[in-house]
């Protein structure tokens, strides 16, 4: 049996990409193809915990420019979380995929309070978890909320999902010269100003020496071979 050279992992995915060809909302065939990695990777016997954004419905920040304040707009961003966390919940569930959906804010009749030890709990039962509603709080991004929980179940990785195959000097979509890093410092990260995730994130995982692999979420199989151990992404050390 192939093995995996992770045990445990928290998946980082954007709201962004569950937009596949649409401008808003969720493309049902993205949410398909994420169940298909997310699938291989659990018959690795990883476990698995998720952390997915809204910025598909809602992002935080851009509430301002409507009119919410800030606290309004995280708070609308965070239930945009748990719309995302649904959805792909059920397209586990309906492939026979043991899930529990966990939530940062009280909403009992969708989803379990999060409570640490239940979170490590299911995952032992070899449950995918999907931890939405952010960190409950606002001012913190879905980035922060992954690195917390990372630390908090003590997962061996992060992996950051995302449309580009790595952490590049500049943004690779307006830059056709721009250089890939296969690895990099955190310290790097910070000092080059890349935006990989937020200053808070960054912070967090490195003061707990939890690495950060950003890779193509995009390219099929790409999650499986990353935990098989190929070099897939760029990877963060501290």
């Amino acid at each position: 049996m192939q093995k995996a050279i992770y045990k445990r992992i928290l998946l980082k995915l954007s709201g962004e990409d569950l937009l596949g060809e649409k401008k808003f909302g969720i493309d049902p065939n993205v949410l398909q193809r994420l169940a298909d990695e997310i699938e291989e990777a659990r018959k690795l016997n990883v476990d698995i915990a998720i952390v997915i954004g809204g910025g598909n419905i809602f992002r935080g920040v851009s509430g301002i420019d409507q009119g919410f304040d800030q606290v309004t707009g995280d708070q609308m961003g965070m239930l945009a979380t748990l719309i995302n966390s649904l959805a792909l919940q059920t397209t586990l569930e309906n492939r026979g995929i043991h899930t529990r959906l966990l939530s940062a804010i009280r909403i009992e009749e969708i989803a379990e309070p999060y409570i640490r030890r239940r979170a490590m709990r299911h995952l032992e039962k070899g449950r995918v978890i999907i931890l939405g509603a952010g960190t409950g709080h606002p001012y913190f991004t879905t980035d922060t909320a992954a690195a917390l929980r990372a630390v908090e179940i003590r997962a061996d990785v992060i992996l950051k999902g995302t449309r580009v195959d790595g952490i590049y000097d500049s943004d690779p979509e307006k830059n056709s010269k721009a250089v890939k890093f296969s690895e990099i410092s955190s310290l790097d990260v910070l000092k080059k100003g890349l935006k990989v995730m937020d200053l808070t994130a960054i912070t967090l995982c490195q003061e707990n020496k939890l690495p950060i692999v950003v890779f193509n979420m995009n390219i099929r199989e790409n999650l499986k071979k990353l935990l098989l151990g190929e070099k897939i992404g760029t990877i963060v050390n501290h």
